[in-house]
C-alpha cells in the first residue's frame, strides 16, 4: 500500500473518497465544516436529520457532493470532542477501513491525521494511521485452494493529510517507520498464522536466514540440535525429546552501530506446536498452540523493521525453537535436567516448557555483552487472567529499562503492565532434588514464571514480556496481532533517539 502526506483543503484535489470526521452533538471537526462549506452545507443537513450523530464507532457515506472533486464522502463519528484521545482515535481509523473494504475505493484522503488528539502530534497521528489502516487490511488466505475476492485489496493508496505544510516532514518520517513495522508485523503475523505442519523449527530458520537480504548487516547462524548439545543446553534439548521435529537456536545479529558498542538482545521463544507434553493440555482450542512461537516470531519481525529503517543500533536475536510432543522419549514429571547455566530443573509439570528453552538462551546470551536482554514469550496462562487481552505482562530486574519499555508500549499503543518481581515469590520454586522447580504452584503463576527466568539473568539487565494474552485473538477475529513488534521497534527507536542526544550534547 503506497502512502503519501500532503496539507490539503478538503474537496479541491480529485479523489475517490475523502474520510473526515464528525464529534458527538452533530458537530463538525475542521476539516469537515470545511468541506461543509464548499459543498453548500451537505454535511450539515445530513447531520441535522440525524444519519449519523457523532458517537464513535458511526459511520456514514456520501455519494457525488456538490462542488467537490471527490466521488464520496465518509462520514466518522469521533465521540465527545473533549474526550478525543489515543483510544476514539484509533477506533475511528479502524471503523473508517472497516468501511472502505466494504466498498471499491482504490484510494482516499483521511483528515482524520488532522484532528487534535491530546497530548499527541502530526508524527503520533500519521505514524498511527499508517499502522492501524495496513492492519486492518491484512489477510492470511494463503492456504485457501480458492482465493476470496475481497474488496480490502481495492484500497491501494492512501493520502493522509497533515493541518500544516512545516508537519510534512514530520509526516513522511512517520510513514516510513510505520511501513516498517508493518511489514514486520505482517511477517510476525504469518508465521503465527501458518500451521505447525508448515511453521516448524526449520521453517523459522528459514525465515530468519532470509532477513539477511534485506541487508547487509544482518548475519544469522543456526545451531542444530548436536551443537546445542556440545555447549550444554541441556533445557532446551530436554523439551526437543519428545518430537521428530529437529530443535534448532537461530541467532540473528544486526550491525547498525559500530563494532564494540553493546547489543540489545532480544529473546524470543518459539514453540512451534505446545502439545503440553506428557502433562498434555485440553483438546479444546489446542489448535492455538501453533501460535507459542510468536514470541520468536516478534523478534524476526522487529529485526526486520530494524534492518528495513537502517537503526544506528546494535541488535541480536535469539531463537530457542521446537515443537513439544508427547513422545516416547519425551520428559516426564520428576525428571532432573541440566541448564546451560549448570543449575539443575525438576520437572513438575511439561506444560511449563517455555521457561526451559528460554533459560538456555537467556545464559547463552551472556556471550553477546549485552546493554540490555529483553525476551519475549506466550508463557503463562496466568498472564491472561491477570491482564486479559489487552496489555502484555512485564516484570524486570532493572527498573530504568521497565519503565522504557513502558514509556514505548504507551506511545505506540502495544502497551505493557509491570508486575512485581520480588524475592518473596523465590521460595514457591523450591524442591527437595534440584536447584528448583519449574513451576511454582497456582498463585501468582505469571510471576513465579519470570521468578524462574530471573534467575539465569544475573549477569545483565533484563526485562521479561509474557505475550500469552495478546500475540493472538480468538473467535471470529481469530489469528496472529503481530504484537509486540510495535513495542519493540519503539523502543529501539528510543534507543537511537537518546544516543543521538547524547552524541549532540557531545
Amino acid at each position: 500500500m503506497e502512502f503519501s502526506i500532503k496539507s490539503t483543503v478538503p474537496g479541491k484535489h480529485r479523489s475517490a473518497c475523502i474520510v473526515v470526521g464528525v464529534f458527538e452533538s452533530k458537530q463538525l471537526s475542521a476539516s469537515a465544516a470545511s468541506l461543509d462549506k464548499l459543498s453548500g452545507g451537505l454535511l450539515t443537513s445530513v447531520v441535522k436529520r440525524g444519519d449519523i450523530e457523532g458517537k464513535s464507532g458511526q459511520t456514514l457515506m456520501l455519494h457525488s457532493a456538490p462542488k467537490t472533486l471527490a466521488e464520496r464522502i465518509l462520514l466518522v463519528g469521533l465521540g465527545k470532542q473533549e474526550e478525543f484521545g489515543d483510544i476514539p482515535y484509533r477506533k475511528a481509523l479502524s471503523k473508517a477501513v472497516a468501511t472502505l473494504k466494504e466498498t471499491a475505493v482504490p484510494e482516499a484522503i483521511f483528515y482524520l491525521t488532522d484532528l487534535d488528539v491530546k497530548d499527541r502530534d502530526s508524527y503520533w497521528k500519521v505514524r498511527q494511521a499508517v499502522e492501524i489502516i495496513r492492519g486492518s487490511v491484512y489477510q492470511f488466505n494463503q492456504l485457501k485452494s480458492k482465493k476470496e475476492n475481497n474488496k480490502a485489496i481495492a484500497l491501494k493508496k492512501v493520502t493522509l493529510d497533515v493541518a500544516n505544510k512545516r508537519d510534512i516532514s514530520a509526516g513522511e518520517r512517520a510513514v516510513r517507520e510505520g511501513q516498517a513495522i508493518a511489514d514486520g508485523m505482517d511477517l510476525a503475523k504469518n508465521m503465527g498464522n501458518l500451521p505447525a505442519n508448515i511453521c516448524t523449527p526449520s521453517y523459522l530458520a528459514k525465515q530468519a536466514k532470509a532477513l539477511e537480504k534485506v541487508g547487509k548487516k544482518i548475519k544469522v547462524t543456526v545451531l542444530d540440535e548436536a551443537a546445542m548439545e556440545r555447549v550444554g543446553m541441556g533445557a532446551l534439548l530436554a523439551v526437543a525429546r519428545g518430537t521428530h521435529e529437529p530443535a534448532k537456536l537461530i541467532t540473528i545479529e544486526y550491525a547498525g552501530a559500530k563494532k564494540g558498542d553493546k547489543p540489545v538482545v532480544l529473546v524470543g521463544k518459539g514453540v512451534t506446536f505446545d502439545t503440553g507434553g506428557i502433562s498434555i493440555k485440553p483438546a479444546q482450542a489446542m489448535d492455538e498452540m501453533k501460535y507459542d512461537m510468536s514470541g520468536a516470531a516478534s523478534v524476526i519481525g522487529t529485526l526486520r523493521a530494524c534492518a528495513q529503517l537502517q537503526l544506528p543500533i546494535n541488535v541480536v536475536g535469539v531463537i530457542p525453537t521446537t515443537e513439544n510432543m508427547p513422545g516416547g522419549s519425551a520428559i516426564k514429571p520428576g525428571d532432573i535436567i541440566t541448564s546451560l547455566s549448570g543449575q539443575t530443573i525438576e520437572i513438575l509439570n511439561t506444560d511449563a516448557e517455555g521457561r526451559l528453552i528460554l533459560c538456555d538462551a537467556l545464559t547463552y546470551s551472556e556471550r553477546f555483552k549485552p546493554a540490555v536482554v529483553i525476551d519475549i514469550a506466550t508463557l503463562t496462562g496466568a498472564c491472561v487472567i491477570a491482564l486479559g487481552k489487552h496489555p502484555s505482562g512485564l516484570l524486570s530486574n532493572d527498573q530504568p529499562l521497565a519503565q522504557d519499555l513502558l514509556q514505548a508500549g504507551d506511545f505506540s499503543g502495544d502497551r505493557v503492565w509491570q508486575l512485581p518481581l520480588w524475592e518473596e515469590y523465590q521460595d514457591q520454586l523450591k524442591t527437595n532434588f534440584a536447584d528448583m522447580a519449574n513451576v511454582g504452584g497456582r498463585e501468582g503463576g505469571t510471576i513465579t514464571a519470570a521468578c524462574f527466568l530471573w534467575r539465569f539473568t544475573k549477569q545483565y539487565r533484563w526485562a521479561h514480556l509474557d505475550i500469552a494474552g495478546t500475540a493472538w485473538l480468538g473467535g471470529d477475529q481469530k489469528g496472529s496481532t503481530g504484537r509486540p513488534v510495535p513495542l519493540l521497534t519503539q523502543y529501539l527507536i528510543n534507543q537511537c533517539d537518546k544516543g543521538r542526544e547524547k552524541t549532540l550534547e557531545k
